[in-house]
């Protein structure tokens, strides 16, 4: 068991670039109403935000900005992708 929780806790290769390393976490966690702009625009400059996305996706990440996109946002982008795997199925 201590094998698969170290290895969880371990960073992800893209985090080592990602510019939110650079800034207080707080600003990726907004009060329910509060101001996401701080924290997309730390995204909208990271080298990484598409990674980031894609990794608050495939891990169904429920809270705070990741790649620039908010809770509800990510639950639209994942619905979209789960449409379309069922189209292409179809």
């Amino acid at each position: 068991m201590q094998r698969i929780t170290t290895k969880l806790l371990q960073p992800v290769e893209w985090q080592t670039n990602a510019r939110c390393a650079e800034v207080d976490p707080e600003i990726f966690f907004p009060e329910r109403g509060g101001s996401s702009k701080a924290a997309r625009a730390v995204c909208g400059q990271c080298e990484v935000r598409m990674q980031c996305l894609e990794y608050a996706l495939n891990n169904k990440e429920q809270f705070g900005i990741w790649g620039g996109t908010s809770e509800r946002e990510r639950r639209r982008l994942r619905k979209e992708r789960t449409l379309r795997r069922l189209r292409a199925v179809s």
